[in-house]
């Protein structure tokens, strides 16, 4: 069983540092090295002379034995079975990977947040009951600081940063919930905050050019379009089967469905002219577009099929979903019904969209002129 004891350490000046000695030595968060030796930024007076000074000596001693109790009841509560065995011996590295096989398929960016805890936490085999807040905290800033992997020498963006702690609490908040660590850090940890970025959509006339323009790959062009006709994700679009598409003489055309992103169980209404995009229908459990999946490849086909069109922007598959969104505003519908619409549980979200509405009504405004 772990120990812990106060100790004293004499400096110069006159004063004593106080510390907890562990035995067997604990993992220090900051360095991930091991150590017996916990400073707690307290001191005393050697040679107290005042009452003042002895007074202090008391207080202070009696602080530092609190932490060291505090301390004990910890390692206590870890070693007498409140972690579990899978908890004590599974590693960090492991158990993450664990999550990022059973959630790769529908979101990509496990993968890409498992590379950043595999290059910070990889050299050391840190157990998921060795974790500890401080150690998250370090986490969290190395992200801030550190270069991106897919291009050295530039610094990881800050909503990369963000995506992928968000993964990292997310597993740790599972580890909480089956019991193999004995502490939810998401409830401690501050979150990275995501910094208000330009997101690029593509105009209604836009949209015209790239469905008279032809695409190397059929498939992603009538997934893109579609996108930008129902505000859906690529994840979801990839999923969606012909038995999510229902129709009745109230609602017309609907798609039931539950999002990837958020879980949540959708009813999306949808225009017929999204409907006749997707052609005859097929076998209920058959997947409408077929074959689609996300790759390199397809990257760089959207990226040529757009500047085929004429069209001079960073197009990406999720600007689909922006160009929804904006373009919706910009015709005039209620922002409640478009965060309904898009399936975002806050209206904040939605409302990064109406920046870009108001940017462009400040230049319709500019656009008259007597002059």
């Amino acid at each position: 069983m772990q120990k812990v004891h106060l100790r004293m350490k004499k400096l110069l000046g006159g004063k004593m540092s106080l510390y907890l000695d562990y035995y067997p030595p604990l993992i220090r968060p900051d360095t991930l090295k091991k150590t017996r030796r916990e400073f707690l930024k307290l001191y005393t007076y050697a040679n107290p002379k005042t009452q003042l000074q002895k007074l202090h000596n008391k207080e202070t001693i009696a602080m530092a034995e609190t932490m060291k109790a505090q301390r004990q009841i910890e390692l206590q509560r870890g070693f007498y079975g409140f972690i579990s065995k899978k908890g004590k011996s599974i590693s960090l590295i492991q158990y993450f990977s664990e999550q990022v096989d059973a959630k790769k398929d529908k979101d990509k960016t496990w993968i890409s947040a498992f590379n950043y805890v595999k290059r910070y936490f990889g050299s050391k085999n840190i157990r998921l009951s060795e974790l500890s807040e401080t150690m998250c905290i370090h986490y969290r800033e190395f992200l801030l600081k550190a270069d991106s992997i897919k291009t050295p020498g530039v610094k990881l963006n800050q909503n990369s940063a963000v995506a992928y702690f968000n993964r990292f609490k997310a597993a740790l908040k599972m580890a909480y919930r089956e019991g193999l660590i004995q502490k939810n850090f998401n409830e401690y940890v501050e979150r990275i905050k995501e910094v208000d970025t330009h997101r690029e959509f593509l105009t209604i006339d836009e949209l015209k050019k790239l469905r008279g323009t032809e695409c190397k790959n059929s498939v992603l062009k009538k997934a893109a379009l579609f996108s930008a006709l129902t505000g859906l994700r690529f994840g979801d679009i990839t999923n969606l089967r012909w038995e999510n598409i229902r129709h009745s003489s109230e609602m017309g055309y609907t798609i039931h469905f539950k999002q990837n992103k958020t879980a949540g169980i959708e009813v999306l209404p949808i225009s017929a002219e999204a409907i006749a995009m997707l052609g005859e229908r097929k076998d209920q459990a058959d997947k409408i577009f077929t074959g689609l999946k996300y790759s390199a490849t397809n990257n760089k086909w959207l990226a040529e099929w757009v500047k085929r069109a004429g069209i001079e922007k960073k197009i990406n598959f999720h600007c689909f979903r922006h160009s929804y969104a904006t373009n919706q505003l910009a015709l005039g519908t209620y922002i409640y019904t478009v965060s309904k619409l898009l399936g975002h549980k806050n209206i904040q979200t939605t409302q990064i969209y109406s920046k870009v509405v108001d940017l462009k009504k400040l230049e319709a405004a500019n656009k008259i002129s007597l002059e």
